[in-house]
């Protein structure tokens, strides 16, 4: 039996080939001279796998990353060597904190170059080798599927996180005759028996159970699994810091998040606790203030740690039950769980969901003419509930944590590692993977000018991103601990910014400004009439902090 040929292709070409062959259908990209090859692969299978060109690397690797939370596939970035890899840098952290699968291609320097620091050389190695999961350099085409196929597997096995792969300018011009590798398929850790049995036992030994979800790897039969196992045991269900789309958050048992801003009845359940289920969290410092709300390494409270990466486990806590699972798998065998007893905590579980609810009820009136709390209110109430909220860091993220409710499986878009600038590219992303459903980016004035040229690409690509700019006039959350710590000592932080809403025009966006609150509304309206991006700047007060404090209030405590 004659094997059919294989026929020769460039470097470039197998390894967009590749992609295609695992099942990519988008990838995002600043161009580069490093790896032209691959350009022309692409422009090969344009009609396949869509090209989306972005202004700067950290938001076409933010774009990427949020490509992967939508979809549950490794996003895929290309971008050039030196600036360009220390650009998308920022993102590969961001996939790292958030447990993202995150391919990214970097173009490197030829081999006959290489360790003579030629120009833009970098060991990328050594630069990435603490925050990707795995990092390496092709310098042979006939491994390049090897090399992808183990990549995609990486990225997506145990904890999902992010490989950097560098590509030698020369290797992808190469040509080889080279089969590719299958499809990539995932494998993950399922629970014990023996491990669900002692999860029931602790649950019919406990009288005050908490369950905190978080980490990446979730789908949507793993959220409804999860919720049918908390209605079966009626218990209250906190999401860690920017998780609250986990579930849905108009359900009885979802109590709010564990996360910065968090609301002081949270922080009390979870010490009064008597078990903590921990499902897919790794109970970091945001959902554990600083570490203080369990006992390190041993929490006052009975733990149950789920996860799926077996070196999380113990890493920092010591838990009575440690589950080595993948959250489909640990949910699924959750499900079919049934309570040894009529569980004793009911009143615990109600009174847990009445204190989220008003939490989510705006104070009293902020200082000036734009109330936050109130446009919160209006946006909820108007917009589809299958809306996906993007947004960065900052202080104004903290009324959108509180207020916003959050209706299933990635509506939320938003970094664990508290990253600025990524609402608008998370935003694109969105509207690129679900073009039927609004895409809601939030930014602050600090925020938005960390990524706003992205809004070229929105621009570009016909896309309805909804952006609202909360604009300052300072750094916000930075005026908040620099009040809390240095009081009337402002330096540092004060913003002189553009007009926003003539910017966003500049672009080809629509754009307005509103400094009532009475007027937002109508703006809204418009704004979602009009036939691209559009853009709302919301002129606030600097004396509003936060939903609950204001510099005066923070003077006034020193």
């Amino acid at each position: 039996m004659t094997l059919p040929s294989i026929p020769a292709r460039t470097g470039g070409r197998i390894l967009v080939d590749a992609l295609v062959g695992h099942g990519v259908d988008t990838a995002y990209c600043v161009p580069g001279e490093s790896y032209l090859a691959v350009l022309d692969a692409l422009y090969q299978v344009r009609d396949t796998l869509r090209l989306v060109v972005c202004r700067q690397e950290g938001g076409a690797a933010h774009m990427a990353e949020a490509h992967a939370k939508l979809t549950g596939e490794p996003g895929i970035c290309f971008v050039t060597r030196g600036p360009g890899s220390t650009n998308a840098s920022i993102a590969i952290h961001t996939a790292r904190q958030d447990s993202t699968p995150l391919i990214v291609f970097v173009g490197q320097v030829g081999r006959d170059a290489t360790s003579r620091e030629a120009w833009q050389e970098i060991d990328y190695r050594h630069m990435f080798g603490h925050i990707a999961k795995w990092v390496d350099q092709v310098d042979d085409a006939r491994r390049l599927p090897e090399y992808i196929s183990r990549a995609f597997h990486v990225a997506t096995s145990g904890r999902p996180g992010p490989v950097v792969l560098a590509l030698p300018e020369d290797m992808l011009t190469d040509t080889a005759e080279v089969a590719d590798a299958p499809r990539y398929r995932r494998s993950s850790a399922a629970p014990l028996p023996e491990s669900m049995d002692a999860v029931l036992r602790e649950l019919d030994q406990a009288q005050r159970p908490l369950v905190v979800l978080g980490g990446g790897g979730w789908t949507r039969e793993a959220c409804a699994d999860l919720t049918a196992f908390a209605h079966r045991f009626d218990l209250p269900v906190a999401c860690a810091f920017r998780r609250q789309d986990l579930i849905d958050n108009h359900d009885d048992h979802y109590i709010g998040e564990a996360g910065l801003g968090m609301d002081p009845a949270i922080a009390r359940r979870i010490r009064d606790a008597d078990l903590i289920l921990a499902v897919g969290a790794r109970l970091g410092e945001t959902s554990t203030q600083g570490y203080a709300l369990l006992d390190v390494p041993r929490p006052q409270q009975r733990l149950v740690h789920v996860h799926p990466d077996p070196n999380e486990l113990g890493h920092v806590y010591h838990a009575d039950v440690p589950v080595n699972a993948s959250m489909p798998a640990f949910a699924s065998a959750a499900r079919v769980l049934a309570p040894c007893r009529p569980v004793p905590w009911a009143d615990w579980t109600r009174s847990a969901r009445a204190d989220q609810l008003h939490h989510i009820e705006p104070p009293a009136a902020m200082p000036g003419d734009v109330d936050l709390g109130q446009v919160m209110m209006h946006l909820r109430d108007t917009l589809p509930p299958d809306t996906i909220v993007s947004n960065g860091a900052g202080n104004y993220t903290l009324w959108v944590q509180r207020f916003w409710r959050y209706r299933g499986l990635r509506t939320q878009l938003a970094p664990t590692s508290g990253t600025m600038g990524y609402g608008l590219p998370a935003a694109i992303a969105a509207k690129l993977v679900h073009p039927e459903r609004t895409a809601l980016c939030f930014a602050g004035d600090g925020c938005f000018l960390m990524s706003g040229q992205e809004l070229a690409t929105a621009v570009q690509y016909g896309l309805k991103v909804l952006i609202i700019v909360v604009n300052n006039g300072m750094y916000g959350s930075i005026r908040m601990h620099q009040e809390r710590h240095y009081p009337g000592n402002v330096w540092g932080t004060a913003l002189t910014n553009p007009d926003f809403a003539a910017l966003a025009r500049s672009y080809g966006a629509h754009g307005e400004t509103v400094t009532r609150t009475a007027d937002f509304p109508e703006a809204l309206q418009r704004a979602r009439a009009a036939q691209g991006p559009a853009l709302i700047e919301l002129q606030v007060s600097g004396e509003a902090l936060s939903p609950g404090a204001t510099v005066t209030s923070l003077r006034a405590r020193k």
